[in-house]
């Protein structure tokens, strides 16, 4: 791995290769293999992000090895779905790992308050407060990705007033993440009230005939209000990452139009 390296980076010196080309080689850095694990250190070059540690069906001692090399080598991490056991072994390989335990998550490194652009947040609402857990691990995940996060708790359409009465912080979203079981129906409801992308999650709460969140799926995925879109059953992390890429992309939108516009008048 050195050699190789070494090589890229001597070429980029003597101008072998550009940047850009010295980018495309190191986002094909070979992996680091473990026993029971190959980790992907590019990933950040390639998608923005490092690898996110995902604990369920790992022993603690697996997750913590991963944890600690992604965190040494791309200091930022995420850990989803750790119990009790796999935090207090991340915790140990990473002192300043943050642990949410309503979330089941851990996380170090910058977080939204330190990186964010200050433009508007992604807002994540829950029907019920016993979607909290999801919608937590959307939130984590949110400010694991630098963007402002804001929530709405327990607004669902049993006393869709509690919603109508903060209608305020919808319109100031950028992004808005809808976690609810049940029948699901709150995605509709928002995503009939708001402008902006809504990422819907339904989660497995319910009783008999919620069939563990299908019954929550089926209803957010045939929706009829335009522009919502849905992840998997109980999938906070794949709602929350989405809605910070979509927030990240409309919040540069104007600096590029600004850029756009710039290069247009010096043509002029």
């Amino acid at each position: 791995m050195e050699t190789w390296l070494r090589t890229t980076l001597t070429a980029l010196r003597d101008g072998e290769v550009d940047v850009e080309e010295a980018l495309r080689r190191l986002a094909s850095w070979p992996d680091e293999r473990l026993p029971f694990a190959t980790i992907d250190h590019q990933r950040a070059l390639r998608a923005g992000f490092p690898e996110v540690v995902y604990c369920a069906g790992k022993t603690p001692a697996q997750a913590a090895a991963i944890a600690e090399r992604v965190w040494t080598r791309a200091g930022r991490l995420l850990a989803t779905r750790a119990e009790a056991e796999h935090a207090v072994a991340i915790r140990a390989a990473v002192p300043t790992a943050r642990h949410n335990a309503i979330a089941r998550t851990l996380s170090a490194g910058a977080r939204a308050a330190d990186s964010a652009s200050g433009g508007p947040p992604v807002v994540v609402v829950t029907a019920g407060t016993s979607d909290l857990p999801v919608a937590e691990e959307a939130v984590e995940t949110v400010r694991f990705c630098g963007q402002p996060v804001q929530t709405l708790v327990d607004v669902g359409v049993a006393g869709v007033h509690r919603l109508l009465a903060r209608r305020d912080v919808l319109e100031r979203a950028g992004t808005i993440v809808v976690v609810a079981g049940m029948e699901g129906a709150l995605a509709s409801v928002v995503g009939g009230l708001v402008s902006v992308p809504v990422v819907a999650v339904p989660t497995s709460v319910g009783y008999g005939a919620a069939f563990d969140g299908l019954a929550a799926l089926l209803t957010m995925l045939n929706s009829c209000a335009a522009g919502v879109v849905v992840v998997n059953i109980d999938n906070g992390f794949g709602a929350g990452l989405a809605a910070a890429r979509i927030n990240a992309l409309r919040a540069a939108e104007p600096a590029r139009a600004g850029a756009a516009r710039e290069a247009r008048d010096a043509c002029a």
